[in-house]
């Protein structure tokens, strides 16, 4: 059995038609599956505003729309594709909204948005295994979805630091109980990288006090550490693409749309 790991797509289907998908049984993709560069300028620019002690900037509600629809489009396009090919696993990055956060959205710009999640759903062959525990022919995949991970707030100190970090302790509680949950798996499907571990920021286009910091997750790390899963496939942190290992584990930072194929015995 033939099984395609394939790093944060970031809705450049150009690249993905370059991949071999011939004889590929299952495809797992680590989030961040659409365009996100009308979001991400709009973030960067408030984190360093915040960073200087500036009022954020309030974009209109036709601007947030345009950056939503630009990473709902553009990820249905890449998931439609691939699913011509193979069964396609999904866990959701930092730029996929889940509905319940798509709902707010809709409510505090007063338009209505479509449900990603409703619409991935829809395509023969996809799932999404956000926090969920996979068995595809005998290979046991656990999908862990992006959450704010305290040693990120430790790390980058955001300004409004009290805030995030309370979210922050609310969301790494949960995905330490959906980890501890999974056991010991052949695949552990994620976003972030584990902390230290191929996750250092060097993007030139990083809010400037980002530069060289840790931007992976403790919890995965220690999860990692403790159930030793075979290989270990995440993205979110495009510039430190690579491998390594943890103990025994296999870890790959695929990038945007780097590829790992694996070969397992079904």
């Amino acid at each position: 059995m033939r099984i395609l790991a394939i790093g944060d797509p970031h809705g450049n289907l150009d690249a993905i038609k370059k991949i071999s998908l011939k004889g590929v049984d299952l495809i797992l993709l680590t989030g961040d599956l659409g365009s996100a560069n009308l979001a991400r300028k709009m973030a960067f620019e408030n984190a360093e505003r915040r960073k200087q002690g500036l009022p954020e900037i309030e974009h209109p509600p036709a601007e947030r729309k345009k950056a939503f629809m630009e990473i709902y489009d553009s990820a249905l396009a890449v998931v439609r594709y691939l699913a011509r090919y193979a069964p396609v696993y999904v866990v959701f990055g930092n730029v996929e909204l889940s509905n319940k956060e798509t709902r707010k959205e809709s409510r505090e710009i007063g338009l209505k948005l479509p449900f990603l999640k409703d619409a991935l759903e829809r395509i023969s062959g996809v799932r999404i295994i956000n926090n969920r525990l996979a068995n595809f022919g005998g290979v046991r995949i656990g999908g862990l979805e992006y959450f704010l991970d305290t040693s990120w707030v430790k790390e980058f100190k955001p300004g409004d630091y009290s805030d995030n970090f309370r979210q922050a302790a609310r969301e790494s509680a949960k995905a330490r109980k959906v980890l501890s949950g999974f056991g010991k798996v052949d695949v552990l499907l994620c976003h972030q990288p584990p902390y230290g571990v191929l996750d250092r920021v060097t993007f030139k286009g990083a809010p400037k006090h980002w530069l060289g910091k840790h931007a992976g997750s403790r919890v995965v790390l220690d999860y990692i550490r403790k159930e030793q899963p075979k290989y270990v496939f995440c993205g979110h942190i495009h510039e430190s693409a690579g491998k390594s290992k943890i103990g025994k584990s296999e870890v790959y930072n695929l990038g945007i749309a780097q590829t790992k194929l694996i070969e397992v015995e079904d």
